[in-house]
Order: structure tokens, then C-alpha cells, then sequence
């Protein structure tokens, strides 16, 4: 200040020495300057060193993308106050974790966070390498970490009545998984542990696992991939019920936090509404309970209000949406990819997309992988965020789809068979699903008017699926059907097994007569009675109900009949199980329409028995009450003998 001073007095009372003083200001500044400069370099200049560290705090040079890490920053010299530190990945300088340098101290490290997307480069290509950088209160210090990435494992999960083949278009060096270098796993395929079963064609009434069991396969099989990678997170990409299985995983046996091990769940045709479709099988008594876990009722009302839980892990979907039209839809609404509606595809919070496919094609399609699997695989840095659970949903109304009695046979070699079913007046598309596995028996169809109909796939939305997991091999319908009786005549062929062919056949109604049918308890203890009603309208208006009978299908796989008796407008009746486990429940019930057409409707229901609680009668209680009594008091009579025998010891001693 004094040196300042000085010059400004020598400027103002010496204008003679005005230029030499100038000369001592620029030599000043230039000084100044400089000392700035210096300052400003040794700071970015400043030497330090990053790491990164395991879950032990270990020292890493490679990792698994996803793994969990923490950054931490070494200075050489101690800060003088407290310095915020910001790592960011490669020039790009996007910021990926923060800590405090205390004042006094020269290192900080970061909390723990999961490298996801690291894998690649900020152009979504496969990047091996990345570099940690680090800025010090804004400016940046010399020194990086770099890492050698390894991809994060894809866990593929298949559906209903299948198999790890089922993703053979993924699998192997020319799978589409490999062509971007991540390396593929599918449950069942014996890399590492863990066989879900879901159904085999081969021997369809062999029981199935339950979701909750197929769910702790996927537990085994994910922890099997993640010790043979050293990866701590997988993608799993899962097809139709591969996503409920997934679900239930992710909600019951999943750790949380830190513990978490699914980064996101890309689902290809999932129902998480069921699908009803899957009335067929189950009438067959067929892949149980798998295919009854897919009923409609089960999944809206037994499922969706129990797994909801996302621990962070995102869910996105995709829905098939080819058929538009209802007539097309033989067992779903529409839109829908035959046996997935999109209503049911989106009947949970999920982020959806939409692809024109059918089921069938949505795990194996190159077009359905390079536009919305791939993308999602390839989410760089910076794209994963931890998905909030959705709000507890409870049960979901069914959607009053209306279907006819399930018909269901066998028809031997050189045989057929002549299913009625009536058509009333009202209905305004009548389409007919049928469930054919050995793809043998010969379909006609018989109009009101007794006349023949040849199916066209533009009118009558005519399909044939050549694969079981559908549940649907055959699907037609018609627009403002005739009233009266059609005819559905099922003939054997020389492709028809020597055993013969079994079958199952029903068709859904627009229009026409409504049943309402559900059950005042879903999850009823074993022996607590459950109240079933149904209800049948026209326009609105009750129809009296002629007959009705409850078709239970028990646990075991058993069936039994119960004849309802209508009251009134509607069916009150009530019922008990006797063993825990999964019950279907059809309500069937006849009823007569104005123009004296019959009708048939039914109700397709599922329940869920717990087992019995075990209750102590209250003589038990006061039993272990008074034992409980009678042994303090006996305890307490012997310490009190003790005590005076002690006493009586130590007195003869004195």
C-alpha cells in the first residue's frame, strides 16, 4: 500500500518524472500479471490422483458395467479451506459423483453408484475404455483414472409354455445380442444353474412351477450369471409370461438398495391384465397352474395387487398391436398381437411402445430388437434414473369380455364332431377361438341359415398360429352374425396323431346379453366361505337365468360341478376350499332371449386359498397359562430353599 502510494505521489506532485513512471507501472502490470498467470497454471497443473473403488474399498483398473463403485481424489497438498470436487467421464465432462475435500485434509471419496451404461460411449457405440477426470472448486487438476469396461450381462427370460430356445434369434456368435458385443444368457440354457417350467408341449397335463417358484429359478440363474461375469446387475429382457415371472422376482426376492441386481425390464408382450386366452388350456386341464396364472381374473386381481414393488428398476414394454379389428381377435380386445391386448400389455405403469407383430414374432424379429430392444440395451451414461414404485393398485375389475362355454373333447382318427353354440340377436361380432396342439383337425363352420362359410382371412380375419405358447392355433369371426344355432363341425385328418386330438373351442361375443360373475373374497383362508354372484342383462335390463353351475377346478388338478340356483335376477351362492392353492371358478349359466334364441354365457374367475390359521382355543390358552404359573412358582419355592439352606451354611461356619 505504502509502495502505491508513493508512485501516486511521485505522478501527481512530478510530472516531470511521468515517464519513468510509467515505465515502473507497466513493468507492474507485467509482473502482476505474470504472478496471476502462474498461479492459474500451477493450479490446473496441480497433481492428483483418482481411483476407483470396490464395495471393499479396493483399489479397480477394470469393471463390469453397472458395478457399484466409489471415486476418490488424492491431492499432494492439503487444501487451506473446504474444496468441492467434481468427477466427470471423459472430455465430455459429463459429472458422475462429488465429495469434500475438508480444509487441512487432500483427499475426499465419493458414496457408492452403479456404473451404469459405462460400457458405452456417449455415441451409444461399444466403448471398452473410459477416463474419470476431476475438477477441484471448478478448475481442473492433472490427472485421470481409466478403467477397461466389460458389457453388462442380458438375462433373457422366456414365456408360457417354452423354453430357452425360444431365444435362439438372440443367442450364439451371430445372435443378434452378440452383433453388439453383449454377451447373452437364457434361462435354462445350462451356462449356469437354474431350469424354469412354465409347460412342455410334450407332456402338457405334467404340473408346472408357480410364478413365485419360476421366480426363484430366475433368482438362482441371475446369481449364477453374475459370479460367472463378475457383473452385480443384469438386463433382463423377457418375453410374454417371462415378464410376470420377472415381476415377482423383482418385488419378492430382489435385494434393494445397493443389493439390487436388474438395471431395467425390457418386456416384449407381457400381460400383465392376463390374457383370456388362456381359458382355453386351463379347460383342458393343461400347463396348471401356469396357464391359470394368466387368466384374466388372476392377474387383475390376485397378481398386480400383491408384486407392484420396482425397487428402482425401470419397466418398459413393448405391445404387439397388428389386429385392429375385433372380428380378427378371437380371445382378447383390441388392439392386440393375438393373445396380448394392449389394454393388458399397459395395465400397469410402464413406458410403452408399440410395434405391428403378432406374439409369436415379437421375440424373434430383428425389426423388433433394432427399434426398441437395441436402443435400450445401449443407454450411455447418464440415462439410468431409479423408477419410483407405482401406488399400491388394488384389484382391477375384470373387462366384461363375454365368451360361450368352453367346449372341449377328443376326436379320434377317421373321427369329428358338431359343436352347437346360439348366437342371440343383438350380438354384433361373434369370433371363435380354438386351441388345436396338434395342428391336425379340419374346421367348418355352419351359419344360421344352415349354409357353408368359407373363411377368408380380409372377412372373417381369418389366422392360423403354428406355435403352442399362443394358447390359440385357429381364430375367425364374424360381423352381425345371423341369429339362431351355428355349427362348428370338427373333422380328424391324415395329419391327426394315431392317439387322436384334443381340443378346446369358445367364442366371444360383442353385443348381446351380459354376465357379471365375481367372488366377495380372492385370497379366503382354507374353510372361510366364499360368496360367488353373477348376474345376467340384456340392454341393461336383468334376464332371468334358467340354469347355472360353478365348474371348479382345484389345486390338485380335480374338478367338481356345483349346480347354482338362480334368485331372483341373479346367482347368490356360497362355497369353501378345502385346500390351499390356486381354484379356477367358471360360472355357466342359460338363460332364454326375447326372440327365444338360448343364451350361454361364462364367467371365467381364479382364487387364491391361504392356508388355514392356526387358531389355540382358549382351554389351551389357560392350560399353558397355569403351567406357565406353576413353574414360576416352583422356581421361585427353590430359590427361596436355597437361600435359607445358604444361610443355614454360612452360620455353622462362624
Amino acid at each position: 500500500m505504502g509502495l502505491n502510494m508513493t508512485i501516486w505521489a511521485k505522478l501527481v506532485y512530478y510530472p516531470a518524472g511521468g515517464v519513468r513512471m510509467k515505465r515502473v507501472l507497466r513493468i507492474f502490470f507485467v509482473l502482476f500479471s505474470l504472478s496471476v498467470f502462474v498461479l492459474n497454471f500451477g493450479a490446473a497443473q496441480a497433481a492428483a490422483r483418482i481411483e476407483a473403488l470396490d464395495r471393499q474399498g479396493k483399489p479397480l483398473t477394470s469393471l463390469v458395467d453397472g458395478n457399484h463403485i466409489r471415486l476418490r481424489i488424492t491431492l499432494d497438498e492439503a487444501v487451506g479451506q473446504a474444496s468441492q470436487v467434481s468427477f466427470n467421464l471423459d472430455t465430455a465432462g459429463l459429472p458422475v459423483a462429488s465429495c469434500t475435500i475438508h480444509a487441512g485434509e487432500k483427499s475426499c471419496q465419493s458414496e457408492i453408484f452403479p456404473a451404469l451404461g459405462w460400457y458405452w460411449g456417449f455415441d451409444k457405440t461399444a466403448s471398452a475404455q473410459h477416463t474419470v477426470l476431476a475438477t477441484v472448486d471448478g478448475t481442473a487438476v492433472e490427472g485421470n483414472a481409466i478403467f477397461d469396461i466389460a458389457p453388462r450381462p442380458v438375462v433373457l427370460v422366456h414365456g408360457f409354455n417354452s423354453d430357452y430356445t425360444a431365444w435362439a434369434n438372440y443367442l450364439g456368435p451371430q445372435g443378434y445380442l452378440a452383433s453388439i458385443g453383449l454377451p447373452a444368457y437364457a434361462v435354462g440354457d445350462g451356462q449356469v444353474a437354474g431350469v424354469m417350467n412354465t409347460g412342455s408341449f410334450t407332456n402338457p397335463t405334467r404340473r408346472t412351477n408357480t410364478l413365485l417358484q419360476n421366480a426363484g429359478v430366475l433368482q438362482e440363474y441371475i446369481a449364477g450369471v453374475k459370479q460367472q461375469t463378475g457383473a452385480e446387475m443384469v438386463d433382463l429382457l423377457v418375453h410374454s409370461m417371462g415378464g410376470m415371472i420377472s415381476r415377482v422376482y423383482i418385488d419378492r426376492l430382489m435385494g434393494e438398495g445397493e443389493a439390487r441386481d436388474v438395471a431395467q425390464l425390457i418386456m416384449l408382450g407381457t400381460p400383465h391384465l392376463g390374457s383370456d386366452c388362456a381359458n382355453l388350456p386351463v379347460a383342458l386341464g393343461w400347463y396348471l397352474p401356469a396357464a391359470l396364472e394368466i387368466r384374466s381374473s388372476y392377474a387383475r386381481q390376485i397378481l398386480n395387487p400383491q408384486f407392484y414393488h420396482r425397487k428402482g428398476v425401470a419397466f418398459f414394454e413393448l405391445a404387439g398391436n397388428s389386429i385392429l379389428e375385433p372380428v380378427g381377435s378371437p380371445c382378447t380386445g383390441v388392439p392386440s398381437d393375438i393373445v396380448v391386448a394392449l389394454d393388458s400389455a399397459s395395465g400397469i405403469p410402464v413406458e410403452l411402445s408399440t410395434l405391428s407383430f403378432l406374439h409369436v414374432e415379437l421375440n424373434t424379429s430383428a425389426d423388433v430388437f433394432e427399434q426398441f430392444v437395441q436402443p435400450l440395451l445401449q443407454k450411455k451414461p447418464g440415462e439410468f434414473s431409479d423408477a419410483p414404485d407405482p401406488q399400491q393398485p388394488g384389484a382391477q375389475a375384470d373387462e366384461l369380455l363375454q365368451f360361450t362355454r368352453v367346449y372341449t373333447g377328443w376326436i379320434e382318427p377317421g373321427g369329428s364332431q358338431d359343436l352347437t353354440i346360439p348366437i342371440e340377436a343383438g350380438v354384433s361380432v361373434a369370433s371363435f377361438a380354438m386351441y388345436d396342439p396338434s395342428h391336425s383337425l379340419e374346421t367348418t363352420v355352419i351359419g344360421a341359415s344352415g349354409n357353408v362359410i368359407e373363411l377368408d382371412p380380409k372377412v372373417n380375419g381369418l389366422i392360423v398360429v403354428d406355435d403352442p405358447a399362443t394358447m390359440v392355433s385357429l381364430g375367425y369371426g364374424f360381423n352381425n352374425p345371423k341369429p339362431g344355432e351355428w355349427h362348428i363341425v370338427l373333422k380328424a385328418t391324415d395329419r391327426t396323431p394315431t392317439g387322436g386330438a384334443d381340443y378346446a373351442l369358445m367364442a366371444k361375443f360383442i353385443g348381446g346379453t351380459t354376465l357379471a360373475a365375481g367372488t366377495d373374497k380372492v385370497l379366503p383362508q382354507v374353510g372361510e366361505a366364499v360368496q360367488i354372484t353373477a348376474r345376467l342383462s340384456l340392454n341393461g335390463a336383468p334376464l332371468v337365468i334358467q340354469s347355472a353351475e360353478a365348474r371348479v377346478l382345484d389345486p390338485q388338478g380335480g374338478r367338481q360341478t356345483v349346480t347354482l340356483t338362480a334368485s331372483g335376477e341373479g346367482i347368490p351362492v356360497s362355497w369353501t376350499p378345502d385346500a390351499p392353492g390356486l381354484y379356477a371358478i367358471d360360472i355357466f349359466v342359460v338363460a332364454a332371449s326375447p326372440d327365444g334364441i338360448p343364451v350361454e354365457r361364462t364367467a371365467f374367475l381364479a382364487i387364491e386359498a391361504q392356508p388355514e390359521k392356526r387358531v389355540v382355543p382358549p382351554r389351551s390358552l389357560l392350560a399353558a397359562a397355569g403351567l406357565g404359573v406353576a413353574l414360576l412358582f416352583g422356581l421361585g419355592f427353590l430359590l427361596v430353599v436355597g437361600l435359607v439352606v445358604l444361610w443355614i451354611v454360612l452360620r455353622r461356619r462362624r
